[in-house]
């Protein structure tokens, strides 16, 4: 096994214990993962930051959900970072990794502070999974151009024109 490899199996373990294998994030975590992959072949990106942005992007909502009765995007950037620096510290991923996937979690809502490559990755991948969820009844030309406007990626911008519009 390779170590992006390993890396990959050890984030999705230690996201699996963290929601206490609640579907509602597991599942989430890993449609996401799915599509950064997928997406990432496409663009390029550091997979092991890409993976851990993927897996752990939501991990601040519990303790949002508890301390602010909301799981609004602002509190999961406030609070995902430190629980998944902990995650990734213990997954034995390196220290510039750990700050690069902590900076993404901080504005993988808002996306005004953050443009990697990989932040870019992982938001299309994000925006993939949530518009069916929080456009359900959008009609076709206005999803279309809400994906031509929204995503950061050419090939996240197909994929989501694709399966979506």
């Amino acid at each position: 096994m390779n170590l992006v490899d390993a890396h990959r199996e050890a984030l999705t373990a230690r996201m699996r214990a963290f929601f206490n294998d609640d579907p509602r994030f597991v599942e989430h975590a890993l449609e996401v993962l799915a599509n950064a992959e997928a997406i990432r072949i496409l663009e390029g990106g550091d997979a092991t930051t890409v993976t851990a942005a993927a897996l752990l992007h939501d991990v601040g909502i519990p303790t949002a959900e508890r301390k602010y009765g909301s799981a609004a995007g602002k509190y999961q950037e406030l609070e995902g970072p430190p629980l998944a620096r902990v995650i990734m510290k213990d997954a034995g991923l390196d220290a510039a990794t750990i700050d690069h996937v902590c900076n993404i979690i901080a504005d993988h809502h808002s996306g005004k502070r953050m443009d990697s490559l990989e932040f870019r990755v992982l938001w299309d991948a994000d925006q993939i999974v949530n518009i069916p969820n929080e456009r359900p009844d959008e009609a076709p030309a206005s999803r279309r151009r809400y994906i031509e406007k929204v995503f950061r990626t050419k090939a996240g911008r197909a994929i989501a024109l694709d399966a979506l519009a």
